[in-house]
């Protein structure tokens, strides 16, 4: 398994689909993870701080692993079929609940939990960007800070 950070959400073009980039802790390679507008949203809504006047889903969520006692250890991405990603929630108990990973990088962002994936899947979906074209990335990064949770909603 190898750690991961979100870089962020943003929408394809031209099929106007959002993405979640992942980028491995050491090493150089990203995973773009196609995610559905929803979960775009909660995902940018963590990153970004906002709290909505009630509870979004994965904020619930959140709020019931903390009145429970419960803690949400780490997300692992652990598999890829037929271009489908899968994903584990894996808890201080160790308990494990299969999950998409769009829902896993929200809960994960609002519990501070470790997002790790693994190697085969980063081996199979993951993109080497070497240092030399990290200025795109840059720009994705710069594309991110003016980039608004509205922008990922249904039209």
């Amino acid at each position: 398994m190898r750690e991961m950070d979100v870089v962020g959400v943003r929408v394809e073009m031209p099929s106007n689909q959002p993405i979640v980039l992942l980028r491995e802790v050491t090493g150089e390679r990203y995973l773009p993870i196609w995610i559905g507008a929803v979960e775009a949203t909660a995902i940018a809504f963590a990153q970004q701080g906002v709290t909505p006047p009630r509870p979004l889903t994965h904020d619930l969520m959140r709020d019931v692993l903390e009145a429970t006692g419960q803690r949400l250890d780490e997300v692992r991405i652990v598999d890829m079929r037929d271009g489908v990603f899968f994903a584990q929630l894996v808890f201080d108990g160790g308990a494990e609940v299969g999950a998409r990973p769009s829902d896993s990088i929200a809960l994960a962002l609002r519990t501070g939990s470790r997002i790790v994936c693994a190697e085969a899947v980063l081996d199979e979906a993951g993109l080497a960007v070497p240092a030399e074209q990290e200025d795109e990335v840059e720009r994705f990064r710069e594309f991110l800070d003016h980039v608004s949770p509205d922008d990922f909603e249904a039209h």
